[in-house]
């Protein structure tokens, strides 16, 4: 069981073939993996991480490894534009930098000031500003410069890295509007970004849920090994079935609130979580309940993010 064959601990964890999963344990918020894909001096990296320092620890982890091919990495790929993917990429800026078209429009509008200053705020916010210091206290968003892609894709898009074929799938909407996966198919691997959460509740900001399913069983058609998600340990099939099972449930609960007419935030506040209590943040459930409202009732207005963090502290709490 690949879930099982490698720890899941803080650091760089040697895939084989010059493949490498980055990893933050616990896979919560903002503890987001990365990954690195190597053949002979080239080299592929697969997501930035949320703050400068975390960013370059693991460069100098990767450069540790691989001296050769990671001095000067020649292209990055942000699966998406959520900051704990793609705040880091100042220190990569000389690099060919990829993700999708739709992942560039929130990219320019999403940046680490954003979180910064709400981060400024929070001592003023009273249980939401507490929860956002709990989740995201740790980071540090000051000084960081956006470094925005150069090239942008829809589709799909190739990469050769030595003499590796490196394939960037857009799978979004789903997590996002822009999802992407990174997927070597000589080495039978694929990075999955946050269409992946492992051992933690997924976070659904933007839907459709069935989309997001959708993903799952292209992921488990893949002939792959090694499955690294955006958060938490590296996975099997089993883990990606686990990831569908919860998403199918919770579009069946919501649908059955949303008929019998009770709000979304009284609908996740109900919802029944005991199959996963062992996963993290099951407070998501106030957002992913939200998007199917809003797909159920056919709404194309933006959410309001922060009733949402005001509704997931709640229930945090």
């Amino acid at each position: 069981m690949a879930s099982g064959k490698w720890a899941f601990e803080k650091g760089l964890q040697d895939l084989g073939n010059g493949c490498y999963a980055y990893l933050q344990p616990d896979g919560s918020w903002g503890w987001s993996n990365a990954g690195l894909v190597v053949d002979g001096e080239e080299s592929l990296l697969v997501d930035t991480l949320f703050d400068l320092h975390l960013t370059k620890e693991m460069l100098d982890k990767m450069r540790g490894a691989e001296p050769q091919a990671a001095k000067d990495i020649g292209t990055v790929v942000n699966t998406h534009h959520n900051g704990d993917h793609c705040f880091g990429n100042e220190l990569v800026s000389s690099a060919e930098i990829i993700v999708s078209t739709k992942a560039a429009e929130a990219m320019a509008h999403e940046g680490p000031d954003l979180l910064a200053n709400f981060m400024k705020a929070a001592p003023d916010l009273g249980d939401v500003g507490a929860y956002l210091t709990r989740i995201f206290g740790a980071f540090d968003f000051e000084g960081i410069t956006p470094t925005l892609p150069n090239t942008t894709f829809d589709g799909t898009l190739t990469r050769k890295v030595g003499d590796k074929t490196v394939e960037c799938i857009e799978v979004g909407p789903a997590h996002t509007e822009g999802d992407v996966i990174v997927f070597v198919p000589d080495d039978r691997v694929v990075y999955t970004g946050d269409v992946l959460f492992i051992k933690g509740h997924p976070i659904v900001w933007a839907g459709p849920v069935g989309n997001w399913i959708k993903i799952c069983d292209r992921l488990i058609d893949m002939d792959v090994e090694a499955i690294v998600p955006g958060h938490g340990p590296i996975a099997d099939k089993d883990d990606v079935r686990e990831v569908k099972t919860y998403l199918e449930y919770i579009s069946d609960e919501a649908r059955q609130r949303y008929d019998a007419g009770l709000s979304s935030f009284e609908a996740a506040s109900e919802i029944s979580l005991d199959a996963f209590d062992s996963w993290t943040d099951s407070e998501r459930i106030a957002v992913n309940v939200a998007t199917l409202y809003r797909e159920f009732s056919g709404a194309d207005t933006a959410p309001d993010i922060v009733e949402l963090f005001t509704q997931m502290a709640k229930l945090a709490r």
